[in-house]
This record gives structure tokens, sequence and C-alpha cells, in this order.
């Protein structure tokens, strides 16, 4: 093998969202990085959806900012449209959404890459990993030259042995128009491990000026518009609308005749497919009584006239796309500008992983993104900030970065891959977060920030400017709870004017605040020394005493959670050797060797039993390895 002669502290391979972020944060710890992508000019494209942020999604985009990761600075510098999602509920399922101008995201995004120092960028398709022993040392590209690096991170999304449908028409693609790696999983399975195959899609881009916008309703974004960095200053992009519609019998009717002519349900997929976003053939199938689709109409940029047809995916021949989608009310003249196509690719089980993303079989080698059985960009970037943070932790022998549930979504969705694996796409939901309540888009910065300052990816200034704020929050908390308010015709008509009941005696100022009507803003003028404080300050306060009883019930059952997690497991335990268990979970835990009796209680199938009886095993062994100490003495 002819080799590179700089060597390399970490490769990671595929320049993808998972990939820049890995790349950036690695080097940004001082590791010297080279990161390789197939084609440099799709570094962080965006394949699918020209959109950063949704439901649960905005949460891990803030947490990759509060870290010190890039997605949200380059989301903000992209923005053509803010909307919050979920304003109706309470705060812990509020999140943040953006319409993005794509081609602006890939190149910002590849200027931050580019201008990084300790960070090297090529364009090269890896064939193949050089592992010595069960330790890898770097990679060798398809021209057989090879890079050597003690840490490699695979961030390949959909690239490995991708092959793109159009109803019975197939062919190699990482992505339409892309190459895919075909050597590189052979080798992975031929390393020992189990791979999957999944399958995912994306819709048709229509031409702006051949759709009739008139029979679509218009969709504007927020009016004050919140930046999702906490490092931006300005929005610097104008701002656009998107357009809502509907699809009909007669579009449902195209589809249902034809849906053995899609590569779906033509058996040309053998991919699972994702339940939370399915291809228009799979809704004929699933919801065969609706007599209607929502279609949103979303811009790819500003200086584009591609129009992402969100809602009309599928996997049909070309001819059928254009009948489906012209039966839609409003596209009838609709040009295709790009069509609709299915995705298959590998990728691999993710409980063959240990909790910081590296793999359990071989030595220094880390899987983030789509490789591990993830969907959408958000995902990915969370993933690629956690490996690269802990390949640079591997690099210079430092403790792991590992957050728990109660810390982060992102902790979430890493606990939930290596702990019960995936047999489908995995997407974030606010629902997989049982203690959302403490894990919301508001208090991604006061949660994180610290661990981003530890591991040198957020500077001195910033955190002692979170500090500030959080201790300016518990001041104005102290101030409130202590605050009374008198009864008196004016107090009494402001509360009345909102709706709430007027007062017959002092009442501290929190208790006020707690009732629905009453907002921080409402009730702070009614004390005699109101105080201004920042925004952000204000939001805080309002949401700890509002929600003051919920919260504590959660951090009581955070507490009990955590107890669970500090009942570690030694690295080599031989779950085989536990008596009382079942062989089947034997097997589970085994593949899993779950770091906790936590994490153990979260695999599937294991029972309170046996949960006593691994606790007991524990026990024992602890107490045997104190004996021995002492009779060492």
């Amino acid at each position: 093998m002819t080799g590179n002669k700089k060597k390399y502290d970490l490769i990671v391979v595929g320049a993808g969202h998972a990939g820049c972020e890995a790349a950036l944060a690695a080097a940004r710890m001082g590791c010297r990085v080279l990161l390789m992508a197939i084609d440099l000019d799709k570094v962080a494209a965006m394949p699918c959806s020209p959109s950063i942020g949704g439901m649960a999604k905005g949460q891990l985009v803030k947490e990759v900012d509060a870290l010190g990761g890039e997605m949200a600075r380059v989301t903000d510098q992209t923005a053509i449209q803010y909307r919050t999602l979920n304003t109706k509920k309470g705060p812990a399922v509020h999140s943040s959404r953006t319409q993005n101008d794509k081609a602006r995201y890939h190149m910002i995004m590849k200027g931050v890459v580019e201008r990084q120092p300790n960070l090297d960028l090529k364009q090269a398709l890896v064939e193949r990993l050089v592992v010595e022993g069960k330790r890898v040392a770097g990679v060798e590209d398809q021209t057989g030259f090879g890079y050597a690096a003690d840490v490699v991170i695979l961030a390949t999304g959909t690239f490995l042995s991708g092959l793109v449908h159009v109803g019975f028409k197939s062919y190699q693609a990482g992505r339409a128009g892309e190459f895919a790696a075909y050597s590189l999983p052979v080798q992975l399975q031929a390393l020992g491990l189990q791979l999957g195959r999944m399958k995912t899609g994306t819709p048709p881009r229509l031409k702006k000026a051949s759709i009739d916008f008139t029979a679509f309703d218009l969709q504007t974004g927020d009016a004050q518009p919140t930046p999702f960095s906490y490092f931006t200053q300005a929005i610097p992009m104008r701002q656009l609308p998107s357009y809502i519609g509907f699809t009909n019998p007669r579009a449902h009717r195209v589809m249902q005749t034809n849906l053995k002519r899609s590569a779906l349900y033509g058996g040309m997929i053998k991919g699972v497919s994702a339940r939370y976003c399915p291809a228009f053939e799979d809704k004929m199938v699933r919801f065969p009584d609706k007599d209607r689709h929502q279609v949103i109409l979303e811009p790819e940029g500003v200086h584009t006239d591609e129009i992402y047809a969100s809602g009309l995916g599928n996997s049909m021949p070309l001819e059928i796309q254009l009948e489906f989608v012209r039966s839609v009310k409003g596209l009838e003249e609709a040009e295709i500008m790009r069509p609709a196509y299915a995705i298959e690719y590998d990728y691999v089980n993710p409980v063959q992983l240990k909790q910081t993303l590296e793999t359990q079989l071989i030595d220094g080698l880390f899987l983030a993104g789509q490789i591990n059985g993830t969907s959408g960009y958000e995902e990915a970037a969370a993933q690629g900030l956690w490996a690269g943070i802990n390949a640079a932790c591997k690099i210079q022998a430092r403790p792991p970065f590992i957050l728990d549930r109660s810390q982060a979504y992102m902790a979430v969705l890493v606990d939930d891959l290596v702990t019960r694996g995936t047999n489908e796409p995995y997407r974030m939901f606010t629902s997989r977060a049982e203690y959302r309540l403490m894990l919301r888009e508001d208090n991604a910065d006061l949660r994180l920030m610290e661990a981003g300052h530890e591991y040198g990816l957020i500077d001195s200034d910033t955190l002692t400017d979170m500090q500030a704020r959080r201790e300016q929050i518990a001041r104005e908390i102290k101030r409130v709870k202590q605050t009374v308010i008198k009864p008196d015709p004016a107090v009494n008509a402001h509360l009345t004017a909102r709706g709430t009941p007027p007062i017959k005696s002092g009442v501290y100022l929190d208790q006020l605040l707690k009732r629905a009507q009453l907002s921080y803003d409402t009730v702070k003028t009614l004390a005699a020394e109101s105080r201004e404080v920042p925004d952000r300050v204000a939001k805080q306060v309002e949401i700890e005493i509002k929600y003051e009883g919920y919260i504590q019930r959660q951090l009581q059952q955070i507490e009990r959670f955590k107890h669970m997690e500090r009942i570690k497991i030694p690295a080599g335990f031989d779950f085989k050797a536990v008596h009382g268990l079942s062989n089947e979970l034997k097997e589970k835990l085994s593949a899993v060797r779950p770091a906790s009796l936590g994490q153990a209680s979260r695999i599937d199938g294991i029972t309170p039993a046996a949960l006593s009886v691994l606790m007991i095993t524990l026990r024992a062994d602890d107490a045997k390895s104190l004996r021995k100490r002492v009779d060492g003495d």
C-alpha cells in the first residue's frame, strides 16, 4: 500500500452532517484530523428536506450548539423561514424548525471545515479500513492510496451498498448522481459486524414557474424569528413562505392503480422503510380510508426555482410520478425537475457499539449517523459531535464523554441505539425522552455549556455569560417568591382584565404567576419594585415557577434513575456465568454489554427478576473483590 507520509490522529470518512460535526469537534480539541468525502461539492448536503429542526430534532440542534457544534450557526446563516412548533402545548415540546437555502448551507459549512485549523479536507472514495489485529490503523481509497491514523470514524450516510430505485429501474448510488461504496460494507461484515438493510426516499422537486400557488394556502414563518444558535446576533437571509395543499381521490387512484409498479410494492426493495415518514405508496396501504394527505411546497433556496414537494415522496416510474403530481390541485401543469426516488443502503446494528459510539469489535473504530440506523440530519449531527468528542478523548487518553438520559436528548438517542438497537430508521421524538420537561430547547445552554467548555469547544467568555445568566435566573426566582402582592383596586382590575379572579388578601407573586392566564410580563408590574431582566432570563423564571411541581416530581424520578446508573457493571463481566438468567437474556446482555444496571434495565426483555439476579451477582463479585484486596494487604 502506497501511503500518505502525513500521520493523522483521526480520519473521518464521510462529510455529511455527522462527519462535519465529528471532524470539527476533534480538530477543535487539538487532534490532527482528515475528513474524506466522495464529492467535495456535496459536503453537508441536504439531499432530502431543505430544513433543519422540527419536533425533538430542534432540541438536538440546540444541544449540538450548546456543546460547541456547528449546525445551529450554519442554520442561522442560511435560514429562509423560522417556525416554532407546538407553541399551544407546554415548553417541554416546543421545537424550532427552519427552511434553509440548501446550496448556501453546503457552501457555508464547507467553508467552516476548510478554515478549521488541524483539519484537512480531501476528496476520495474509501474502499477499505486498515486493521491490524483488532485495532484500526487507517484507511485506503479506491486508488490504493493509504492514510494512517489511530482512530477512524465512519459517517457514511446512505452510501454503503447504496441502491437507488425509480420504479423497476435501479442503479448503484449513494444518492442520486453520486457514487456508492461497495467494498467497505463487505469488509465490515468480514470483520464480524452485523449489517442490515434500510430504505429511505425523497420526493420530487418541481419547477416553481409551473405551479399555481393560488391553489395552496400560504404558510409564513414566525413574525419575530428566534435564532437557532446562542451565538447568532442577526438573521441575514430574506424570509420566504411555504405553501400547504392536499392530495385528492384522483391522486390516490393513480397510486392505488399502479401500486405494483412502485419499487416498494413491486418487490424491488428489501430494506426496512421509515414508519414515521412513509412514501406515498405506504400511505395508500396504511391509511386506505383517508381521502386526502397534506402536501407542503417548500423553496429549496433563494436563487433556485426548485420546489421541494413534501408529502409526495414515492418510488414510481417517472411517467406515473408525473401523472400523480399533476392530479394534485395547483400542480396540473407542474414540471418535475428531479424525480422522486427510493434508496436502499446498509447499516450496522448499533448494539455492537459502546456508549462512546466506538465499536466493541474493532478498537479505535467509531460509527456515527445513518450507518447506525438513524434518519435525519439532526440525529446525524448529534452522533457526529458525540463520536468526535469521544474519539478525541481516546486519542488524548481522557475520560470518555458520556451524558445520561436525564441530561440531553442526544444521550437518549445514543442510549436507545446502543442498548436496544433498531430494525427501522430511528427518528427522535419528544416521547422518547422520559425527562423531556428538563430537556427543553430553552435550557440547552444551561444544561450543556459547561461540558462543552470542559472539552475545549466553548470559550471562557461564553461560559461566564451563561453562568451569570443562571445566577440571575436564581436571584429573580427568589425575588418573585419573596414578593407579596397586596389586594388593591389597581391590582384586582389588572387580574380581572386578564380573566383571572381578584385577590382578597396578600399573595406571593409566584402563586399569581402559576395561574394559567398570567405570564411573567403580566405579573411583574404588580410588584412595587419590578425589575427589568433579559428576555431569556424572564422565560426561564416563568417556566421554573409555572411548572415547579412537575419539575420537582421529575427531579425525584431522575434521582431514582441515577441510582440505577451508579451501579456499574465491570467491562469484562461474564454475563453467561450468571446463574438464574435465561439463555436468551445472557445472549442479549453479552451482545449489548451494558455499562450499568440502569442500562441493563432498558434492554428489551429484561425483567425485574433478572435485574435482581444481576444485582445480587454484582454485589457478590464486589464482596469477593474486597476480600481479595483485604487478604492481599
